[in-house]
């Protein structure tokens, strides 16, 4: 189990963001503008699949938890907040969230379902957050030196999401979530968060006024598929969630660890 700390980020999120805030690359900034844009309904969709998965637990399972998913929800509260904040700016500079209304329109037809169905998709989705939250750590100087305010929002919540990455899947787990239906939720996340994030990144450079230059697909392909590539190093992690016998906890959480001791002047503890 791991003791998960509610943070509280000091960062002045009233200041305004540079249209190109991530090392002036239009690319770069397009895609984590389109992952912040997906933060604030998904990670409330993850809060109640948590706690209602939690409810579901028997009583003794329900004490060995309960810290933890406190924690968890404490985590994912604030970062949907500061996120939700965050796109505020970014409606700002005029781009256009197309993503949060489709994932609400999907995430409505699950209404009624088994939550172990809540779960399974809840898992998947911290998968792809804590693979890429691990990459971003260890590819820090990516996010470049212009809004050192946001660089530390990343990190900040790179950290907490490879800190809590199991606890959705502890729960599905406990509930008797099956192989099976673990795998078919994950290959359908992949589908719908790829698919997403693809269309959300083009519509943001389009609205930017990039998207037909040269310079910004040179810099695609080397951020997605260079030496250090997202892409070429995350495809790795993500293909160890199609074991059988895989753990979140089986995946090295040290980055976010030393982030958190090396940065922990940029946030206050406000609970466990």
């Amino acid at each position: 189990m791991t003791d998960l700390v509610v943070r509280r980020l000091l960062v002045d999120m009233q200041a305004p963001i540079e249209r190109h805030w991530c090392a002036g690359d239009p690319f770069r900034t397009a895609l984590l503008d389109a992952l912040s844009m997906s933060f604030p309904v998904g990670e409330q969709f993850f809060i109640d699949s948590v706690r209602e998965g939690f409810k579901a637990l028997p009583g003794p399972l329900q004490e060995r938890l309960r810290d933890e998913v406190q924690g968890f929800i404490g985590q994912e509260a604030t970062h949907r907040r500061l996120h939700a904040l965050y796109n505020e700016h970014l409606q700002r500079l005029g781009l256009v969230n197309h993503w949060e209304p489709r994932a609400r329109k999907r995430l409505g037809l699950l209404e009624g379902a088994d939550i172990r169905h809540w779960l399974g998709i809840t898992a998947a989705n911290e998968h792809f957050t804590a693979i890429l939250a691990d990459w971003l750590l260890h590819n820090a100087d990516l996010l470049g030196e212009r809004d050192p305010r946001l660089a530390t929002l990343w990190l900040w919540h790179s950290a907490e999401e490879s800190e809590h990455k199991s606890i959705a899947f502890d729960l599905y787990q406990a509930l008797g979530g099956d192989h099976r239906w673990r795998l078919r939720w994950f290959r359908r996340v992949t589908v719908f968060f790829l698919s997403d994030a693809v269309r959300q990144t083009l519509s943001n450079l389009r609205q930017d006024g990039t998207l037909w230059r040269w310079s910004t697909w040179k810099g695609a392909a080397s951020f997605l598929f260079g030496r250090r590539g997202l892409v070429r190093q995350t495809f790795g992690p993500w293909k160890q969630y199609l074991r059988r016998d895989f753990h979140p906890s089986q995946q090295d959480s040290s980055a976010s660890r030393r982030w958190l001791a090396e940065h922990a002047h940029q946030f206050v503890a406000v609970g466990r």
